[in-house]
């Protein structure tokens, strides 16, 4: 963080997933205040809450004097139960989080949204997709990331809260998550590395004050085709990709993985 970012005090739901993890990393990196909130406890997080979002009292204890959420806290694809599996994570407690941080007076709000809005779009073409070209969702999954993107709209026009929508690549939690993006270009294309994952949130926590809506797509750098356009990453929140696949894979793995 330059001598110009002003220090934030931030609150990062999902803190102990894997973008969770390395959001976190950077913000401290960078001398932000955090807290994590979290079923399980965070790593390399002193300051976290151990709860479920559901629990609104612990709940509106974290967000108290927060100036800036990150909300990663998520079922983060298709599930084989979707009303037991993926409503109540995915929209309940959304609901939970949005309302408390507007009590609260929080005064940014970064919302997770995912690649597979587009995801149709993604593996056909035409690209660079951008915030602007209609949505071809894949499934349920990427209908409860459209609920988000809207009511995140909702909340900036309605309650005066900037709120920033990230439509993210493909962060892997796993060795088979690894393995699929290993065999197939259009995965490697919309990868998006840790490291790169955390820098990226971090420049949402620091973009300026006066953005009160935008939606942004992030992922590192191609190795093919630019399949989703950066460029409005890059004028708010100062991003640009320094990885590319299978750069920050040994994270993942212990070791990196080689095509």
């Amino acid at each position: 963080m330059n001598d110009a970012t002003e220090v934030r005090k931030v609150l990062v739901t999902g803190s102990a997933g894997r973008v969770g993890q390395a959001v976190v990393l950077e913000l401290l990196s960078r001398g932000h205040l955090v807290l994590g909130y979290d079923r399980h406890p965070s790593p390399n997080l002193d300051n976290a809450f151990v709860a479920d979002l559901s629990d609104t009292e612990t709940l509106t204890e974290a967000m108290d004097s927060v100036e800036t959420l990150i909300h990663l806290a998520a079922t983060p694809d298709d599930v084989d139960d979707v009303p037991a599996e993926l409503f109540p994570p995915n929209i309940n407690s959304l609901y939970h989080v949005m309302e408390t941080a507007r009590v609260a007076g929080v005064r940014r709000i970064v919302l997770p949204s995912s690649g597979q809005v587009n995801w149709h779009r993604s593996l056909k073409g035409p690209w660079p997709i951008d915030e602007k070209d209609l949505t071809t969702p894949k499934g349920w999954y990427a209908a409860t990331k459209m609920f988000l993107e809207s009511i995140g709209y909702s909340y900036s026009m309605n309650h005066n809260i900037s709120v920033i929508v990230a439509r993210l690549g493909w962060c892997p939690r796993d060795e088979d998550q690894v393995r699929e993006i290993a065999a197939d270009m259009n995965f490697k294309d919309v990868y998006l590395s840790p490291s790169d994952a955390g820098r990226f949130f971090a420049g949402c926590v620091e973009a300026a004050d006066d953005v009160s809506h935008a939606v942004l797509y992030a992922t590192s750098n191609p190795v093919d085709i630019l399949r989703y356009d950066l460029n409005l990453a890059k004028a708010i929140a100062n991003f640009e990709p320094q990885e590319q696949w299978p750069d920050g894979t040994e994270i993942i793995t212990g070791q990196r993985c080689e095509d």
